[in-house]
């Protein structure tokens, strides 16, 4: 079995999945796995909407789908990506997403299939199972402290599905979008969407799946005081 840092080391966000769904009793020992996240004064702020029904998957993605078409970048409850990029975070979405585009060959002018490939993130890339994980909007008035747990949350969500031969997406672009979700589920007005996640089996012949950014190099992003 594989280390933490092993896992962390190989897991990649996969884009194209089989059409196979994650057994529910997978689901439960990922969820359970990932309760034990921390977080602070033991609040564990998430609330999770596991979903495998197809059709409620379809209805989802085509909700947010259609939205888009009607003009609107995002309909969310709160503000995922900066207002104002600067560097190095632009340059790195920049690259990130030009290196993607290189991969699969689409010219940086060829809108239709880059407009496909964003639709593909609400078709959750051919997976059959999405973690929509919510948050009560009390928990985030005026604070952030439920932002960083459920990110970490998240991150446990990912790690131990790995265990279980599970591949996984994290989904800022269904934030954006977090009203609709809510809508088509009919949550209550309480909860607000951070971020959904997507499980399944990858699919190792995709191309797509091959992709994994670079990570900055720790000159950059830590400094030691010895």
């Amino acid at each position: 079995m594989p280390t933490v840092t092993e896992t962390l080391h190989s897991r990649s966000s996969k884009r194209a999945y089989l059409p196979k769904p994650v057994p529910k009793e997978i689901q439960e020992k990922i969820l359970n796995a990932a309760a034990m996240t921390p977080s602070g004064a033991n609040m564990q702020p998430w609330k999770v909407i596991a979903i495998s029904n197809k059709q409620v998957l379809q209805n989802i993605g085509d909700a947010i789908i259609e939205r888009m078409g009607e003009g609107f970048e995002h309909d969310q409850h709160i503000q995922y990506y900066p207002v104002n990029w600067i560097n190095p975070y632009k340059k790195r979405r920049i690259v990130t997403g030009s290196g993607l585009y290189k991969l699969m060959e689409v010219d940086r002018k060829d809108d239709d299939t880059r407009l496909k490939m964003w639709h593909d993130n609400f078709k959750w890339f051919g997976a059959q199972t999405v973690f929509f994980v919510f948050t009560d909007n009390a928990n985030i008035d005026g604070a952030q402290g439920a932002l960083i747990d459920c990110g970490a949350y998240m991150q446990s969500v990912m790690l131990a599905a790995q265990e279980f031969g599970i591949d996984s997406c994290p989904q800022g672009s269904t934030t954006e979008f977090g009203k609709v979700v809510s809508r088509v589920l009919e949550m209550p007005d309480n909860l607000s969407l951070l971020y959904s996640v997507v499980l399944g089996y990858e699919d190792k012949e995709a191309k797509i799946n091959t992709y994994q950014p670079k990570r900055a190099s720790l000159d950059d992003t830590v400094t030691f005081i010895d």
